[in-house]
């Protein structure tokens, strides 16, 4: 367990080098931090104790421990007739009822998985940032010359931005795929996020793509109501049939009640994760269709840069957002998040010097 929260403290560690957005950090960072922290969560014991406590068949010597140990492995079940009946009149607690042949049963066994699937889904929520990284090579840490330091000698400023300069001239309009690629990571984070609502969906049996709003709506919290959205998908109180042979060597099956303390945990993580599936899917969204708009509209690139470095030179940008590629824009609003606001405004005046210059030499 320490080693577990010591891998995720690292992981919470901010970076120092940024390459990508707000937007992707939260597939990346906090989607992937939650879906571990939920992992670990569930089998914690200490929280909810042991996962599942069955009451013991009278008259017979069946241990305990092994009851439990079957039904956890064998999955527990629900009756669905018992679910319309009077709890405390009709049945002991809601969907637990007396089974006969040919009644429905709905069977309980995501308890079993919850753990792996949050770390799968964790895994998946990663795999958008790894493509990025593995494409970006690297490319800002490298082209950040310790421009981030606003301390640095005037000297090896200069110099540092004119390699710089250099760079971006002989790479002119040479960073589209660069640029492809990240959309492409974003486009991924929106496709995960929308197929993990699906999946989770098909986990818990059709009941996890309204259960937020089921929530939303349900008003009386009385653990009797047996319309209560969250016990009907995550039960405290199941059935199990345990089946062994009696003195004379027939086979004779006995049903026995089994509470579930770790369905307390397990509702309230998926209520947390319907929403928050729901607040990311927008947000990616709306990130995309800006994304998209900031390739076809030049102004809205020239508010991308400006608007978070006040010391830039409003006309030097214009320059170069008007003879520099979409991907070399995008390099340049990366490095905006990583260098001195003052030398990168001053990296701006040089580009635009330079490309003036050149401008000049055409003419003449």
């Amino acid at each position: 367990m320490e080693s577990v929260l010591n891998f995720i403290k690292s992981f919470v560690k901010a970076k120092k080098i940024v390459i990508d957005s707000f937007v992707c950090r939260i597939h990346h960072k906090a989607s992937v931090i939650l879906l571990l922290a939920c992992s670990i969560l569930v089998t914690a014991k200490q929280y909810v104790g042991d996962p599942i406590d069955c009451i013991g068949i009278s008259k017979t010597d069946i241990p305990t421990d092994l009851l439990d140990t079957y039904c956890w492995i064998h999955s527990t079940f629900s009756v669905q007739k018992g679910w319309d009946k009077k709890v405390g009149l009709e049945v002991p607690y809601p969907g637990v009822d007396k089974y006969t042949e040919g009644d429905k049963r709905i069977h309980h066994t995501y308890y079993q998985w919850v753990c792996f699937m949050l770390m799968i889904q964790a895994g998946f929520f990663y795999i958008p940032h790894w493509f990025w990284k593995c494409v970006e090579g690297s490319r800002v840490k490298n082209l950040m010359l310790g421009l981030n330091s606003p301390i640095l000698s005037e000297d090896a400023r200069n110099e540092n931005r004119n390699l710089l300069v250099k760079y971006f001239q002989d790479n002119k309009k040479n960073h589209v795929l660069y640029f492809t690629a990240f959309t492409v990571s974003e486009i991924l984070n929106f496709v995960n996020v929308i197929v993990q609502i699906f999946l989770v969906d098909l986990f818990l049996q059709g009941e996890f793509s309204n259960y937020g709003h089921k929530v939303l709506q349900f008003e009386d919290w009385d653990w009797t109501a047996s319309y209560n959205p969250m016990l009907k998908v995550f039960p405290r109180m199941t059935k199990c049939t345990f089946n062994t042979y009696g003195s004379s060597g027939d086979v004779q099956r006995y049903d026995t009640l089994c509470v579930l303390p770790i369905n307390i945990i397990n509702e309230k993580i998926y209520v947390i994760l319907w929403f928050w599936f729901i607040i990311v899917a927008v947000v990616t969204g709306v990130s995309l269709v800006y994304r998209f708009s900031i390739f076809f509209f030049a102004r809205l690139r020239y508010k991308s840069i400006i608007m978070f470095n006040r010391h830039i030179n409003p006309d030097h940008l214009g320059v170069v957002i008007q003879h520099y590629g979409i991907g070399d824009l995008f390099l340049l609003r990366l490095l905006s998040k990583n260098i001195d606001e003052v030398n990168f405004s001053e990296l701006i005046t040089d580009l635009s010097k330079e490309l003036s210059e050149n401008e000049s030499h055409k003419l003449l």
